[in-house]
């Protein structure tokens, strides 16, 4: 069964509810999140057109929604470059259940008409609902963007309204990909195909495609525009978007021939060469094998081709590949699916490409097990895509699409986040062909059963974007993020030393100790500041401008066993050892002995500490404590290593049974207890 859709409008009712209230009320519908003024149609520049927003109603005298069903008639580009929205629409008319869902038929201009329809739309794993008023933008009475031939025909130009304001605006669909709106359509994902490079096994691909309901499409290139839409001697057109609506295997003169079947959206002008309708190929197969494949063919825009014929004349394929919840229950195969979200953050997880071994094995890492081979086959069929989501609607804010890729590595056995020794020393099993700045990057692999670490990427570290990831595989596979685990292996407090036992350094540290803290033997956060800033002064291998009074508080926090709010000598002693310990682990990150270390070493440096956070928590870690270089200073560091071990040492006290829940989980107890 299909998802149920989202609603999104900010006071969160729905299409229906919103109708009746206008029906009730008398008075037609106003989006109030996505009105009918210039910041709907542009963020970047004036109105260059003097638009008048008006209702179906008042272009014409009597609009409909749809006139004689939706097809590709319905749908005239205007005066936005969005022709890669359009050719996607037109495809979507030759799926008439797929239409369906993205254009429901509950709406028009009858007794229930209230200026308000809505459309469905897939972004990021979930189907949303929009609604939108029918205030069209309109010069001289007449629709200037995306229109119908018909010109009382409105569900292709309310279609484009629905999708413009879930991208933020009109001018946010300039230039994109037929793919990427297709994906919005189905949920699928995309692959693209140049016929003269493709795999050897390509028609095996598209078979299974077919099989599994994805929808293809094909076209021919040109190189110019005179030779848009130009007919060339063996019917087909250039420049033209064709579907692609079946394989098949045949037997003919001995021997196995494979056919594919387009469709030209025209209904008319076909192919004109071997295994068309009226060629004399059809006349040597058997004649009830004819009969199933042909059905009854005419001069419909509908033909069959030899496979070899098709690749020598058209030049591209788009394959989008639907997740079952698209499909119908018919529907032969169904492609497995997993799905990830993640982020790349800046100082924590955005650490770039390969190129930039010391950040790379920062990035979100993710486990994929490929337990089963292909039927027929030794291996596993894997389709990867790797999404940056909202960059559309992000443009207005003047942020665009980052450059993205991803690479496959064989995991090893019971690791969990890799670190960079890994990656400098093993290379890629696989990856995506380049790095490039579109909403989604996609990769089909055969690969051999076994473990892999996907690692999704910028190109550049530091560049930030959520971004969601799909696996499509034919048999199930395993996956799991990696870096998910939360706990510490913190030791006990050592048992106080005597006097006469303590070693020369403690000696002068209970000195120092003494002379601040007075008659009753025990310093505030104040004087722990001046105990520590003299101690580590004298530290030629620290260099740092002292610790801060909240750094102080913290350490307090961590110590004080008996809760007076200060530190005895004894307590403060193993802190001493403590702080001994973390120096040295800043030291070795500290590189250039600069004082700072490296945000992006925070997982690692944690780790030698004894605590295990995940992607999350480093993420917001480096958030609050990296500064604008992605450098974290010896009080940062300091204030950061206390806060987390007082913290685990709470949870720890509380979960007395050691099931890891204390009416909250771990991860749930540091998110609430950081404050950051």
């Amino acid at each position: 069964m299909p998802a149920k859709s989202i609603s999104t409008q900010a006071d969160g009712k729905t299409f229906e509810q919103l109708r009746q209230e206008c029906l009730q009320k008398k008075k037609l519908f106003e989006d109030p999140d996505f009105p009918a003024c210039d910041s709907s149609l542009y963020y970047s520049q004036s109105v260059p057109i003097n638009f008048e927003w008006k209702r179906p109603g008042q272009l014409c005298e009597n609009p409909e929604f749809i006139v004689g069903g939706a097809d590709r008639t319905d749908i005239c580009q205007g005066e936005l470059g969005d022709c890669w929205l359009l050719a996607a629409i037109a495809s979507l008319t030759l799926h008439k259940e797929t239409l369906a869902r993205v254009v429901p038929n509950d709406q028009g201009f009858d007794r229930s008409y209230a200026g308000i329809f809505h459309f469905q739309f897939w972004q990021h794993n979930r189907w949303l609902d929009v609604v939108v008023d029918d205030r069209l933008p309109a010069v001289r009475n007449r629709l200037v963007l995306l229109h119908s031939a018909s010109n009382n025909e409105f569900w292709s130009a309310l279609l484009e309204k629905a999708y413009a304001k879930l991208n933020g605006s009109y001018e946010s669909l300039k230039g994109g990909s037929t793919l990427e709106a297709m994906e919005d359509f189905t949920g699928g994902v995309g692959e693209t195909y140049e016929t003269k490079s493709a795999p050897t096994d390509l028609f095996n691909i598209m078979k299974k495609a077919y099989d599994r309901g994805s929808m293809m499409g094909c076209s021919i290139d040109i190189t110019s525009s005179a030779e848009s839409e130009a007919q060339t001697a063996s019917g087909l057109v250039k420049g033209h978007a064709y579907s692609i609506t079946g394989l098949e295997e045949v037997n003919y003169r001995g021997k196995k021939v494979k056919l594919i079947r387009i469709r030209n959206p025209w209904g008319q002008v076909e192919w004109n060469g071997a295994w068309s309708d009226e060629s004399r190929e059809w006349n040597v197969i058997d004649s009830s094998e004819k009969k199933r494949i042909l059905q009854n063919s005419m001069d419909d825009g509908e033909f069959w081709m030899e496979f070899e014929d098709f690749k020598a004349n058209y030049d591209k394929i788009e394959i989008c590949n639907l997740t079952p919840d698209s499909l119908m229950d018919d529907t032969k195969r169904k492609w497995e699916v997993n799905m990830f979200e993640g982020n790349w953050i800046r100082g924590s997880t955005a650490g770039g490409c390969r190129n930039f071994i010391d950040t790379f094995w920062t990035n979100p890492q993710f486990k994929l097990t490929l337990l089963h081979a292909d039927d027929n086959n030794d291996k596993c069929s894997v389709v990867i895509a790797l999404m940056q989501k909202n960059r559309r609607a992000l443009r207005k804010e003047g942020l665009d699409l980052q450059t993205i890729g991803f690479a496959l590595y064989e995991a090893p056995a019971d690791e969990d986040h890799l670190g960079k020794d890994f990656f400098r020393y093993n290379g890629s099993k696989a990856r995506s062909k380049t790095y490039i700045n579109v909403r989604e990057i996609s990769e089909r692999f055969t690969l051999p059963p076994g473990k892999y670490l996907l690692v999704p990427t910028t190109f550049q570290p530091h560049d930030e974007a959520d971004f969601l990831i799909r696996i499509f595989s034919e048999k199930a596979a395993g996956t799991m993020e990696m870096g998910n685990t939360v706990d510490a292996d913190l030791p006990d407090p050592p048992m106080p030393s005597l006097p006469e036992e303590e070693t020369d350094e403690e000696k002068g540290l209970r000195r120092m100790f003494e002379k601040i803290a007075g008659s009753d033997q025990a310093i505030s956060a104040k004087e722990l500041q001046q105990v520590l800033n003299g101690v580590l002064s004298r530290r030629r291998e620290i260099k740092f401008d002292g610790l801060s009074l909240n750094t102080c508080h913290s350490i307090i926090n961590l110590m004080d066993v008996d809760n007076s709010g200060q530190l005895e000598f004894q307590e403060f002693k193993v802190f001493w050892e403590k702080m001994k310990k973390w120096i040295m682990l800043f030291i070795s990150y500290d590189t250039d002995r600069s004082g700072k270390m490296s945000s992006y070493e925070l997982r690692i440096a944690l780790k030698a500490a004894g605590m295990h956070l995940n992607t999350k928590l480093l993420q917001l870690l480096g958030l609050r404590f990296a500064d604008e270089n992605y450098d974290i200073d010896f009080d940062d560091y300091l204030t950061c290593i206390v806060r987390l071990e007082n913290m685990f040492r709470v949870f720890q006290a509380l979960d007395k049974s050691k099931t890891g829940q204390v009416n909250m989980n771990i991860l749930q107890f540091l998110l609430l207890s950081m404050n950051v």
